[in-house]
């Protein structure tokens, strides 16, 4: 089965016609998409953008043959063209399969938002899902085995990705597609670094693909931390790194401080924007954690982490931290280390990088801020991937 992309975008457009954002300001060239639409084997047409008959073209094809075009959304963007002799467009009620002259059988999928998703199968048995901008599954039909390629919302709704991992119609060999990019996410780098997070990617408009043939799902770091100082995004970014796979557990290494309304507000933030199927644990015992097998770990944050482990210790007094204190926390960050190094699980570890600051005024302030250096640096060596956050934005270090 062949898949033509006549668009990638939302139904607006990339860029948005007339807005002034940074992102639509350099979406231009392979970075442009038009509304998203899919030409498959020259016979069906998903959706429509501005053009189709030009669009086709560009891409080296042509729609003279469609036998079926359908709509997955109601379309709230430019004025779409119907050229003549293609077949008035139409939807298919959700659970209802719809057989094409061309061969290939559609089934509308319900969605949880509106729109309709649709599975495509060809004459050879490969399989696609497509999904409307905005939309995730509202429930899969007996699904058995994953789809060959999966085409949805990915930046907007990543959670959406996250069901269909859970439910197996995405696996470890399924082509992740995103389409609907709209100006949420800045293109170029940044767009491909945020799919590649989420083990999927973008193509420019006009590119035409096999489903069912092999292509490299980009690669998952397995271990990754994340720096930056306060306030700079770094948690938003972690989450963000995780927010397209089911059953990830969030370590929260902070606990629950009695009577400090400040940091219950702290924690009330960060609960709320974490999806609804993360499961918390609040604890600084993470060694056992990384030792089993298990969805993947949040820790957020190493310094929290470590201000435990120093008070454990009793490193803010001189003389104990001399009389065995600091041997005692190098063996607790060795065997941190040990354990990131030797872990299975999926991890990513959010850290704070207070050694670009003023230098603290006290001993103990001056302490804290060298162990914590020392700690990322150590963690940091057993990652794959290393992003620095600065003013929101991520600058990748390493991977």
């Amino acid at each position: 089965m062949e898949l033509t992309l006549l668009g990638t975008g939302a139904p607006d457009g990339l860029p948005r016609p007339g807005c002034p954002c940074a992102a639509c300001a350099v979406a231009v060239g392979d970075a442009a998409r038009a509304a998203t639409s899919l030409l498959v084997d020259d016979a069906l047409l998903l959706d429509l953008t501005p053009g189709p008959a030009f669009a086709a073209a560009r891409a080296g094809h042509s729609i003279a043959g469609v036998r079926q075009v359908l709509l997955s959304h109601p379309n709230d963007g430019p004025a779409v063209e119907f050229p003549a002799g293609l077949p008035a467009p139409g939807r298919v009620p959700d659970g209802r399969e719809l057989s094409v002259i061309s061969g290939h059988r559609v089934r509308a999928m319900a969605l949880d938002a509106p729109g309709t998703g649709y599975e495509v199968t060809s004459p050879d048995g490969q399989r696609l899902l497509y999904l409307a901008p905005g939309g995730g599954p509202a429930g899969l039909h007996g699904h058995v085995g994953p789809y060959d390629m999966v085409l949805l919302d990915v930046v907007g709704r990543p959670d959406a990705l996250a069901r269909l991992r859970e439910t197996g119609a995405v696996g470890a060999t399924t082509n992740v597609i995103a389409v609907h990019l709209d100006h949420d996410v800045p293109p170029g780098p940044e767009l491909h670094r945020r799919l590649t997070a989420a083990g999927a990617r973008a193509v420019p408009d006009g590119t035409t693909l096999s489903v069912g043939d092999y292509h490299a799902v980009p690669d998952v770091p397995r271990r990754t931390l994340v720096v930056g100082g306060a306030r700079s995004g770094k948690s938003v970014e972690a989450e963000r790194r995780l927010e397209s796979f089911p059953e990830v557990l969030y370590v929260a290494t902070g606990g629950t401080r009695d009577g400090d309304a400040d940091w219950a507000e702290r924690v009330a933030r960060h609960r709320d924007r974490r999806p609804g199927s993360w499961r918390t644990a609040e604890t600084c015992d993470l060694v056992p954690l990384l030792a089993e097998q298990g969805p993947p770990l949040l820790i957020d944050c190493l310094a929290l982490w470590l201000t435990d482990a120093m008070d454990s210790v009793g490193a803010w007094d001189d003389a104990r931290w001399a009389g065995g204190g600091a041997a005692e926390l190098a063996g607790r960050v060795g065997e941190l280390v040990a354990a990131i190094r030797a872990t299975g699980r999926t991890v990513v570890v959010v850290s704070n990088e207070v050694g670009s600051g003023v230098v603290p005024a006290s001993a103990s302030g001056r302490r804290f801020r060298d162990e914590l250096g020392r700690l990322n640096a150590a963690v940091g060596d057993e990652c794959e991937h290393m992003v620095l956050v600065v003013a929101g934005q991520a600058l990748t270090l390493r991977g």
